[in-house]
């Protein structure tokens, strides 16, 4: 009988809980035998060199210790690493595609909750429910409908709104597919996108400028290179219409926030923003106090419940390599110029 190989958790301490129940830890020991169902997040010890050494497989996710060659050079048996999370970047660096071993990522579970964070957040932010929330809780019932909001409302709600997508990612894909069965207009924005392909997904390309003029609201999707830091500047923002809507679920160096301030402190533009630069914004920060701004602390992505699509798909990739079946998600070398 051959023997199952053997699978190393590498994630902080809390996680394991969080991916797996009894449905998953039974999936992975039907396929693997698993070192231990704590975690490892520190190869360098006696005990995880142990486990390192003896590993076949790794389910790893956030907490991971970069796989550097040194690391590598004691893990002789590694075949294999699930990653059930997205980006790979830190878990693999340069010297980990020195060698063969298959890298797995769950980017495409954890592009689900995102999107819908995001679609949910365009729908909010089209009737501006925050201030209005704020607004109404300050009067407490006092304003009346008609008037419990001092402002011009001409520029609320979701009715023909125009939405620029700015980068064909798969969060941008889903954010797409879900804005255009609810019959927003979509544009988007992607140097690496055809126009036909934009189409088939019911959306329009633009170049960068022209749609960001064009949308009513606008949302960040593109993955963090050294041409895509800051490209939403000064320049991006005042192409910018009064009152647009700017959303970023995607990472806050996208986004210059020294030339965003002005714009928001004028009550100009409208943003939530989940991902913010640096991460965590300072406590000083004006953002914290604006009405106009939303902020939440990274929450788009898998959360609760959710880590358990991760741990699925992560799962599914390891009975597949076990099995002799091809990955269905994996990372290659050659794509980390334009991925996250």
């Amino acid at each position: 009988m051959t023997a199952k190989p053997k699978l190393l958790l590498a994630m902080r301490d809390e996680l394991p809980a969080g991916f797996c129940g009894a449905e998953e830890w039974a999936r992975l020991e039907a396929v693997t035998d698993i070192i231990s169902r704590d975690a490892f997040t520190d190869f360098d010890t006696p005990t995880g060199a142990a486990a390192l050494r003896d590993a076949d497989i790794m389910l790893a996710a956030w907490g991971a210790p970069p796989l550097t060659g040194a690391r590598l050079a004691r893990a002789p048996n590694l075949k294999m690493v699930a990653y059930a999370a997205a980006s790979v970047r830190v878990i693999a660096p340069p010297p980990f595609w020195q060698r063969d071993i298959l890298i797995t990522s769950a980017v495409s579970a954890m592009a689900v909750p995102v999107a819908e964070f995001t679609f949910a957040a365009i729908i909010m932010c089209g009737k501006d429910v925050f201030r209005i929330r704020d607004t109404h809780r300050d009067q407490r019932g006092t304003g009346g409908f008609g008037t419990r909001i001092s402002m011009d409302v001409s520029h609320l709600g979701n009715y023909r709104r125009r939405i620029g997508i700015v980068g064909a990612s798969r969060i941008g894909r889903l954010t797409i597919e879900m804005l255009v069965r609810a019959n927003f207009a979509v544009a988007v924005y992607d140097p690496f996108l055809s126009a036909e392909d934009a189409a088939a997904m019911g959306a329009t390309k633009m170049d960068l400028h022209p749609l960001l003029a064009w949308s009513d609201t606008v949302s960040l999707h593109a993955p963090v290179l050294p041409e895509t830091h800051h490209m939403i500047g000064a320049a991006e923002l005042a192409l910018m219409a009064d009152n647009t809507v700017l959303i970023n679920t995607a990472r806050g160096r996208l986004l210059d926030h020294d030339a965003l301030l002005p714009e928001v402190q004028s009550g100009r533009l409208r943003v939530l923003i989940d991902t913010p630069d640096p991460e965590p914004l300072p406590p000083e920060s004006p953002l914290y106090d604006l009405p106009n701004v939303v902020l939440t602390p990274h929450i788009a992505g898998a959360q609760g419940n959710e880590l358990r699509r991760l741990a699925d798909l992560a799962i599914t990739e390891i009975e597949r390599f076990v099995t002799g079946q091809p990955p269905l998600f994996a990372v290659r070398e050659t794509e980390l110029d334009r991925i996250a």
